[in-house]
């Protein structure tokens, strides 16, 4: 397995990781299949009672042969966890929740073990067994309160409850993403509230700026900075295409929405809430009313592409008295012989600018007006209302804007069709109807009286008189 990484385009990307088999993405492949549980006898799984089915599954293998030889271990798009668990209990044993519940179970000179793990929420057993010396990992690497419980000859040693409070835990983020750590951040944020733990996220350093000042109780580190050994426990957020398994997370994020999905992953209450962000300079950049648009994306799908639509509607923004401000990573971006193009009319802002100036930017603006992007999710944050064009993905799959723009009278919402794998490397999917004349009519026949429509609806819309951005998300 293989992993790569492509910085993201006009400032979005939407973090798919996939589970093997995986194709190459716009951001970090997925993490390896879960790791088999290693054991000096291969561990059985004890019936829990009549017709039932464990709802968790740990595997059990030997031990490679010393000096044997194999591929060379994948690569990650996050830190890997220690490889000892870190907590130590007693007999030698040692146990952690650092990417599922780990359990390591030491010689006890012929004595015997049992194993118990148990969802303390749900009163399920979800494995037990017997064994003489081994390590035991359990399937599910998202969230769950679990029960460690461990015999020697009968007799109980350890007894543990997941408790999280005052212990170090940390949430990892793929780094290729902007709009998704947006989205999912705050339920990272809940999840140190809810557990009164000592929280780390790890994420791309481009990012730790805008929440460091607003976070003071959590940390935040760029994946080179982590030292994985004093964990408690760790989670890894993103998107896993193929994960038909539920193991790393326990419902498919296209059913529950881009950013709720790390409230599954991680379980805490699903409801949205933009993060908080702070700006070293929020000062307004121009003194006349203006907005901010972002045209670019990272594939063909997420684009407006009604053929004259920008330029029709950068018209009409300028002649309601506004200044047109496009702040996009490129001027110009696209695949072979398809191009997209800085709209005529607006003023060019683009460059590969620090996140915090793309967010004073939005701040001030009186609304931004973009795709289903990493900048949509940036206003979001900024408190900017947002004019969100989008038909590949459907509206609950990104944050509730009541100015989203969406054509259900066509194709839509492929994104969000678990029937339909995402291909990263084909800039042009459209995996319905590509090569007909019906490719991308799920944008391309979003009109601009559609657009016109839902900026007519933002209140204060066309007061020339207004010189400062609004202060919330309408």
């Amino acid at each position: 397995m293989s992993s790569s990484e492509r910085e993201p385009t006009g400032m979005d990307s939407l973090g798919a990781l996939d589970a093997p088999p995986a194709p190459a993405g716009e951001t970090a492949p997925p993490p390896p299949a879960p790791a088999e549980a290693e054991a000096s006898e291969s561990a059985q799984a004890e019936p829990e009672g009549e017709g039932s089915e464990p709802p968790m599954q740990v595997e059990a293998a030997g031990r490679p042969e010393t000096g044997s030889t194999g591929d060379a271990p994948p690569s990650r798009p996050y830190p890997a966890p220690a490889e000892t668990p870190t907590q130590a209990g007693p007999h030698g044993l040692r146990y952690d929740f650092n990417d599922g519940c780990r359990v390591l179970i030491p010689d006890a000179d012929g004595g015997k073990w049992r194993v118990r793990l148990r969802d303390i929420d749900t009163g399920n057993i979800l494995f037990e067994t017997t064994l003489l010396s081994g390590r035991i990992n359990s399937s599910k690497r998202y969230y769950i309160a679990c029960r460690i419980e461990v015999w020697l000859n009968d007799e109980l040693v350890l007894e543990h409850d997941y408790s999280a409070k005052d212990r170090e835990v940390i949430v990892n983020f793929p780094v290729g993403t902007i709009g998704d750590t947006l989205g999912w951040f705050p339920y990272a944020a809940k999840f140190q509230r809810k557990h009164d733990c000592r929280l780390t996220c790890a994420m791309a350093e481009r990012l730790i700026p805008l929440f460091q000042a607003a976070y003071p109780e959590i940390r935040f580190l760029s994946h080179e900075a982590v030292d994985t050994g004093d964990y408690y426990a760790t989670y890894n957020m993103g998107l896993f295409f193929t994960d038909k398994d539920h193991i790393r997370q326990p419902c498919d994020f296209r059913l529950v929405g881009l950013h709720r999905t790390a409230a599954y992953i991680l379980g805490v209450d699903p409801d949205e809430e933009p993060p908080s962000i702070v700006l070293e300079d929020d000062s307004r950049p121009i003194d006349e009313p203006y907005v901010c648009i972002g045209v670019q994306s990272t594939t063909q799908a997420k684009y407006w592409n009604n053929p004259a639509g920008w330029r029709e509607i950068v018209k009409f923004l300028k002649d309601a008295g506004y200044r047109v401000i496009c702040i996009d990573q490129r001027p110009v971006h696209g695949h072979g012989l398809t191009w997209n193009h800085l709209p005529h009319g607006c003023e060019d802002e683009t460059g590969d600018r620090p996140l915090p100036e793309r967010g004073r930017w939005l701040r001030h603006a009186e609304f931004f007006i973009g795709l289903s992007s990493g900048l949509s999710w940036l206003a979001w944050a900024a408190g900017t209302p947002v004019v969100m064009i989008s038909g590949f993905t459907h509206p609950t799959n990104e944050f509730n804007t009541r100015h989203r723009v969406i054509n259900y009278h066509t194709c839509n919402s492929c994104w969000n069709d678990p029937a339909l794998m995402f291909d990263h490397k084909d800039f042009l999917w459209c995996p319905r109807h590509a090569g007909t004349p019906r490719q991308f009519e799920c944008t391309r026949l979003i009109t601009v009286e559609a657009v016109k429509a839902a900026l007519r609806g933002i209140p204060g819309f066309g007061d020339a008189s207004a010189t400062s951005g609004a202060a919330a998300n309408l």
